[in-house]
């Protein structure tokens, strides 16, 4: 039995309705690598079975302690069905690549069942008529309450249950955990940890309080001495009002290389990029709904502190950055070099920016405390009274450049899905494997109801800046 960590349960007291706190994969599946030229569906259930001893975390299920009195507990469970979590469905017809993202769209719209281990994963058939796939191909959706992975740990988890080969042959799995079981806490025993926790926790909350404000104030004292500047405040769009329980799916593809070449060019980096394509779609987006806005937007993204604060036993180590999106730059490689600036001044500032850890608050306090707030200000929508709004989020995960294998059947493609926050309707995520990148977006399907229109706007956007890159270099070299 292991305690939560305070960021782990921040993501479990954030867990409402309308925005449950779990991200999701998509992966789609070339069978005729398979030995058999096929895989069936007892070959994935026996394959991720197996593949699970390596992650013992994902056999655990959750246990609150009564009344929210402390943050909450995995607990090994006793009665583990993989069989639940790996379900078998199909597209209906014409079962093409809108219907999957229906579908997907769908299924990561409901929240997990919290009293189970916090995953699921759906095989989907009926593929054919996706036009880049083979026929035969077949997709996994998954999805993982954020207490259990971040995106670096999503990728480690997508990692191990992949084989690096179509036929591995019989693998021992020499670092697998035995499977033995925890006993089920008893009410008396999670009321006198919780009595223990309330008087050391206590300390440790006051210390922290004393710390954040210490942060906070010099951190203010920088901003009034103009050594460090608030981050950009951008208008209210359609995206920031109330979200809702439904959502849509919606991904371009895109060759890394076309990546790299403008990357290369510009002296830029991936991310810099898809924050430029990102920027651009919004605007096109909104100006084709007669609602664009003069200033810029601006994006939150992830920032993964495993390698600047070292190893922690939290499953989460990230915060988040602030950056403009600069979309008032009409010119789009004028845009993608302030973009690059604006991405690293955010991470020059880092982990030293005391808003880097805002997520935590809603870890530190007691749940029944943080649970409470969440939904009351969920229902009343007082997200809308910040002074401060995200745009968007854009999370950059870098995957593979080398081939997975599922059951023997080779990875296509693969799209990551975030989540929705009460005031932030649209979540972006590039995650490159295999020498592609994917730009996949989740959204409120209020907010967006026509995210095949928007995929074009991001296809668009991304054209539009290989163009001006090709442009400028012919006039560079005719300048020589």
């Amino acid at each position: 039995m292991k305690q939560l960590g305070i960021l782990d349960t921040a993501f479990v007291n954030l867990e409402q309705g309308n925005t449950p706190q779990h991200i999701g994969g998509l992966g789609l599946y070339d069978p005729s690598t398979a030995p058999d030229g096929f895989v069936r569906f007892k070959q994935v259930i026996a394959r991720t079975e197996q593949r699970l001893d390596r992650l013992p975390l994902f056999r655990t299920r959750l246990v609150q302690v009564p009344g929210g009195l402390d943050r909450p507990y995995w607990v090994k469970d006793a009665h583990f069905d993989v069989e639940f979590h790996l379900r078998h469905i199909a597209l209906p017809q014409p079962g093409d690549w809108r219907q999957l993202c229906i579908q997907v769209a769908r299924l990561h719209s409901r929240p997990l069942d919290m009293s189970r281990p916090l995953w699921e994963a759906y095989i989907i058939e009926g593929l054919d008529n996706i036009p880049h796939l083979p026929k035969g191909c077949f997709a996994v959706y998954t999805k993982m309450h954020h207490s259990l992975v971040d995106g670096a740990g999503g990728a480690a988890f997508l990692s191990a249950l992949h084989d690096l080969k179509a036929d591995p042959g019989e693998e021992t799995l020499a670092d697998a955990e035995p499977r033995a079981v925890d006993l089920e806490p008893s009410l008396s025993e999670l009321l006198t940890r919780a009595s223990v926790n309330s008087l050391r926790n206590g300390f440790a909350l006051a210390r922290n309080s004393l710390q954040v404000s210490r942060d906070l104030g010099q951190y203010a004292w920088e901003v009034i001495r103009e050594r460090s500047s608030l981050p950009a405040e951008a208008p209210r769009t359609r995206f920031n009002h109330r979200t809702g329980p439904h959502r849509v799916f919606e991904a371009a593809e895109i060759e890394l290389q076309a990546f790299k070449a403008i990357t290369r060019a510009t002296g830029t980096k991936v991310n810099d990029v898809a924050m430029t394509v990102v920027g651009g779609a919004l605007s096109r987006y909104l100006a084709a709904n007669n609602e664009a806005p003069m200033a810029s937007l601006t994006a939150s993204m992830p920032l993964n502190l495993r390698e600047r604060r070292g190893a922690s036993e939290e499953n989460n180590n990230l915060g988040a950055l602030f950056a403009s999106l600069h979309t008032d730059i009409e010119d789009p490689l004028v845009r993608l070099q302030a973009c690059h600036d604006s991405a690293n001044e955010a991470k020059a500032l880092g982990e030293h920016n005391p808003l880097v850890d805002s997520m935590k608050l809603a870890g530190v306090f007691s749940p029944a405390i943080t649970r409470s707030v969440a939904a009351f200000w969920g229902r009343n929508n007082l997200s809308r009274h910040l002074p401060m709004n995200v745009s968007t989020v854009i999370s950059n995960v870098t995957g593979p450049e080398f081939p997975l294998f599922c059951a023997g059947a080779r990875m296509v493609d693969y799209y990551g899905l975030g989540l929705l926050t009460p005031a932030m309707g649209i979540f972006h995520l590039v995650f490159s494997y295999c020498g592609k990148v994917t730009l996949s977006v989740l959204a409120d399907r209020d907010m967006l109801p026509d995210p095949e229109f928007y995929r074009e706007c991001l296809v668009a956007e991304f054209n539009e800046l290989q163009k001006a890159v090709k442009k400028a270099q012919r006039k560079a070299a005719k300048a020589r």
